[in-house]
């Protein structure tokens, strides 16, 4: 584990806090905070950002999902705790986030289609772009995940 390259929270300030009212924003999506934490998660394990897998679990469990949901979300597709319209999104997500190396789009946005909104549908595309941005931003300034959280957190 190496230590993070600069302190983007001093050195960016306003992008960051554009990217932070992003965040918000992106939270209080029409689809429901829970899918948009869902969403967060799943895109961020197959990304590998280490800092956004223990964010958006920590947010998970403190909105009271059950650790073994949260734990399945990796294997959301033989796991037993995702409704359709769960299912639809993080397949929706996995595919927006393959762009442009994978294409499947086509085939999964019927589905899509069948449990959200294009309100919604548009919201999501937006969540699933800003944490693909929150991803790059800490894996290649190589920010770390906390091991002590302050009290707050």
């Amino acid at each position: 584990m190496s230590a993070a390259r600069l302190n983007l929270f001093q050195l960016a300030p306003v992008h960051l806090k554009a990217m932070i009212h992003l965040t918000q924003t992106c939270k209080n999506s029409s689809f429901g905070r829970r899918l948009v934490d869902l969403i967060l998660l799943r895109v961020s394990q197959i990304n590998g950002c280490g800092v956004c897998v223990d964010v958006h679990w920590r947010d998970l469990i403190k909105q009271g999902a059950d650790p073994r949901h949260v734990n399945a979300i990796a294997g959301w597709r033989e796991a037993p705790f995702f409704d359709a319209r769960e299912r639809a999104a993080l397949a929706w997500a996995e595919a927006v986030n393959a762009l442009p190396h994978r294409d499947d789009t086509d085939a999964l946005y019927p589905q899509l289609r069948e449990h959200f909104s294009e309100q919604e549908i548009a919201e999501m595309s937006y969540t699933i772009a800003l944490i693909r941005g929150w991803n790059a931003i800490n894996q290649s300034l190589r920010n770390q995940i906390p091991v002590n959280l302050p009290p707050s957190m």
